[in-house]
């Protein structure tokens, strides 16, 4: 019987793992967040793939996908290996797939950043409140800055969309600012570090365009890899992040440098989720 029961224990120590074995791809697959114009990414960090190759040894695939679900499901079927998420689509992810947050940006001093709800300045809307009976732009609906944080802002105020105002899900940030101060809509929410972006490089106007409200600070997009890489490589990638001092790969960030961060930090954004009763699977 104590021979039957140690061979069990050995098959089910070897089944598990070969169940699991750890992965060491000779190339790595890392996607950036689609939240800009996919070919401006690409050319902005060509100090990253640079950076990344030399810091793991791996041969670096920079991919920018159509929109946030498409980056959901190719890092569920493991067509990417690492992942620059938004907080949101971070969460989405790992309740698809075995992934684990292990960097994210500082600015000001900060892991966390704003979101900002915008109007345009001809569009008759002077506060959050004057968004009813408007149209209201989003980005993508698994993006937490353009839509999760600024969606729950105006539900706080008992704004709902479809009941009080029209909105519409433009897929990028720069889609959102370009929609307002062109007048199709008449406010909208995106990035706070993606708007200064696109008013200091003169996309969009401050004569045409207000902050209406920058919402509360939140944990900062995370770098996420799956779990079943293996060890040596996972220290690799996550040193590459947390030990960068290169100004050309934190530049197209914002950044100051990149810090550790785990998932329990990201349960502010997961109460988001409770609060406007949104279905996870419907995304």
């Amino acid at each position: 019987m104590r021979c039957f029961l140690l061979f069990l224990v050995l098959v089910s120590a070897t089944w598990l793992g070969a169940a699991e074995p750890s992965r060491d791809p000779a190339v790595l697959n890392v996607a950036l967040l689609p939240d800009e114009n996919p070919s401006t990414i690409i050319k902005n960090n060509k100090a990253l793939k640079a950076h990344l190759a030399q810091a793991t040894g791996k041969e670096i695939e920079l991919i920018v996908t159509t929109d946030y679900s498409s980056m959901i499901e190719a890092m569920r079927s493991k067509r990417i290996d690492v992942a620059y998420f938004g907080p949101l689509s971070y969460i989405l992810a790992r309740s698809k797939c075995a992934i684990e947050p292990f960097a994210t940006m500082v600015k000001d001093g900060k892991p966390t950043y704003r979101a900002v709800i915008i109007a345009n300045r001809a569009g008759g809307v002077k506060d959050l409140a004057g968004i009813k009976g408007h149209n209201m732009a989003y980005g993508d609906k698994a993006s937490t800055s353009s839509h999760l944080i600024p969606k729950s802002m105006l539900a706080k105020l008992d704004l709902l969309g479809g009941r009080d105002y029209q909105e519409h899900f433009l897929g990028a940030h720069d889609a959102v600012a370009m929609a307002v101060q062109n007048g199709h809509a008449q406010a909208g929410g995106l990035s706070k570090p993606i708007f200064e972006s696109l008013v200091e490089r003169k996309l969009v106007s401050l004569e045409k365009v207000v902050v209406l409200q920058e919402s509360a600070e939140f944990p900062n997009y995370p770098w996420a890899m799956h779990t079943d890489l293996a060890p040596d490589l996972k220290q690799r990638i996550a040193t590459a992040f947390t030990g960068l001092t290169d100004k050309a790969v934190l530049k197209p960030f914002k950044a100051e440098a990149f810090t550790t961060i785990t998932d329990k930090d990201y349960n502010p954004v997961r109460e988001l989720i409770g609060l406007l009763k949104l279905d996870p699977a419907k995304f």
